[in-house]
Parts: structure tokens; C-alpha cells; sequence
């Protein structure tokens, strides 16, 4: 009989029965393509989740460090679960259930108030903490560099016009705040009404504006009028034009690189997609 922990590593498993003796797995709720096992799960009375990385991707220690210093703002409006038990070292943690359905291919999708909400929330996270990094660009333009170099199904030429134009970037200091990294509808939950924060595993420091990437490209695209409630809930736009181009190109080499390492055909469409749509933007 296979153990109902068998997805996660021994030493994630000693944790586990240690910190929640008796435990029940009730489902896998873990992404196809992602790195990290997530599973839903009971202990006594209270319903949990139990997220577990596989490989060294960091996922686990970003969304540990973001429990930890980030998400009060959400916590203490009942829009996040707060954090229960974690080890950065075996990259494992445990929080609390939340209720609701996922936002993404629900009819809340295309609900205007859904935006403003979320604009709400990301505002709150993004008004916590401000840092001058002088060296953010230059390291983004090295990693998007880095993409082009490896395996990948950009055209060629498409390829050597991209890392071109990444090379000619300046290397300007930028403000950084606390993002989510991943600020898109898979990662929200819609509960009669009430809009929740989930899936912390990109969350790092950059700057406010790389969390309108992914809603850039999908929700905005896809719903009219979400752009318009999303600015109305977040307060401003902190989409400065310049530095909003170099985000977009460099999440749009990220995201055909990425997904074709990984074998993701639909994301890796969207990446051929936004690389169209920088490169006609930059002629």
C-alpha cells in the first residue's frame, strides 16, 4: 500500500508526522508542471496544506520567506493563510486551508469587481516595503541572456535580435517592493465574494510594475474592462514605459524558454506570442 506521504522526501516526511501526528491526505492539488508538491490534507479537526519541494528551484524557501515577512496585510484580513509550521532546509511548509474556488475558468474572471479586489491586495503587499537596487536590471538582463543561450524554440534570428537588444539596456537602480510573482487568476480564490491570495512560490523583490506582467498577457487581454478595475483597486500605475518594455521582453523570453525546458505547449505559445508583440513594439 503506498504511504500516504510517499510524494514527499524522508526527512520532509519525519517533519510532517512530527508537526501533525495522525495526518490524512485528502487530495493532490500539485500544479503538472511544477516543482513542488502540494497537498491538501487533514490533521484532527483543522484542514491544511502541505507544500514540499522536489528540487533545489527555490520555490519553497521564496513562499517561506514571504509568510514570514510579507503577507500580514492579507493574514490579518482572512486573504491568506497564515503560515502553521515550515524548515527551509528540508523546503517545506504547512498553512492553513483556505475556502474557495480558483478564480481562472470561473465565471469571477470576467467580473469587474474580482479586479478591484485584487488591485486592493497587491497594493496592500506592495506598500510594506521599498528598496533601491542598483544591480536588479543588470542581473534580469543576465538571466534573460542566459535563457537565449540555452535550449529553447525561438527562431534564430528572433533569438539574436532579442539578446541584441537586451545588451543595450542601461543598468539603472530601481525600486523593489514585496512581490507575489505570479499575480494572475490561477492564484486567486473566489469565495461568495471574497477574493484570496494563494501560491507564493515566486515571491521575491522587484520592481511593482513585474506583477502586471502575467495580467498584461492574459486577464487584461482576455476581460474588458479588468485593466481599468485593477488600476481603480490598486490606486495608481506604476508602469513607468521604458522599464515596463524591458520587463515585458525579458518575461517573454522567460516564458518560451522556461516552458519548453518543461514540456508546457500552451505557456510556451503565449511566450512565442509576447515575443511577437515586443519585438513589432520595438521596430
Amino acid at each position: 500500500m503506498t504511504h500516504p506521504l510517499s510524494a514527499l522526501a524522508p526527512r520532509q516526511r519525519e517533519l510532517i508526522e512530527a508537526w501533525l501526528p495522525g495526518i490524512e491526505i485528502e487530495a493532490d492539488m500539485s500544479w503538472k508542471s511544477a516543482e513542488t508538491a502540494v497537498l491538501r490534507a487533514r490533521a484532527g479537526e483543522q484542514l491544511v496544506v502541505v507544500k514540499a519541494g522536489r528540487t533545489s528551484d527555490h520555490h519553497t524557501e521564496r513562499e517561506i520567506r514571504a509568510h514570514r515577512e510579507w503577507t500580514g496585510p492579507w493574514v490579518r484580513r482572512g486573504r491568506a493563510a497564515r503560515m502553521l509550521h515550515a524548515d527551509v532546509d528540508a523546503e517545506i511548509l504547512v498553512t492553513e486551508y483556505l475556502p474557495g474556488a480558483l478564480v481562472q475558468g470561473t465565471a469571477a474572471a470576467a467580473e469587474t469587481d474580482t479586479y478591484v479586489q485584487a488591485g486592493e491586495l497587491l497594493r496592500a503587499y506592495h506598500s510594506q516595503v521599498a528598496v533601491e537596487d542598483s544591480d536588479y536590471e543588470s542581473r534580469m538582463n543576465a538571466k534573460a541572456l542566459a535563457w537565449l543561450d540555452g535550449p529553447h524554440r525561438i527562431a534564430p534570428e528572433l533569438a539574436d535580435e532579442l539578446a541584441a537588444m537586451v545588451r543595450s539596456w542601461p543598468s539603472t537602480a530601481v525600486t523593489c517592493v514585496p512581490t507575489h510573482g505570479d499575480w494572475q487568476g490561477r492564484n486567486w480564490l473566489h469565495d461568495d465574494g471574497v477574493l484570496r491570495v494563494i501560491d507564493l512560490g515566486r515571491a521575491g523583490l522587484r520592481p511593482a510594475a513585474a506583477d502586471f506582467e502575467r495580467l498584461a498577457v492574459q486577464e487584461f487581454a482576455w476581460h474588458p474592462g479588468a485593466e481599468e478595475a485593477f488600476l481603480s483597486g490598486y490606486g495608481m500605475d506604476p508602469r513607468e514605459p521604458d522599464a515596463w518594455f524591458r520587463g515585458r521582453a525579458r518575461a517573454a523570453i522567460g516564458t518560451a524558454c522556461w516552458s519548453y525546458r518543461v514540456g508546457d505547449q500552451d505557456f510556451e505559445a503565449q511566450g512565442h506570442r509576447m515575443i511577437a508583440d515586443v519585438l513589432a513594439e520595438a521596430a
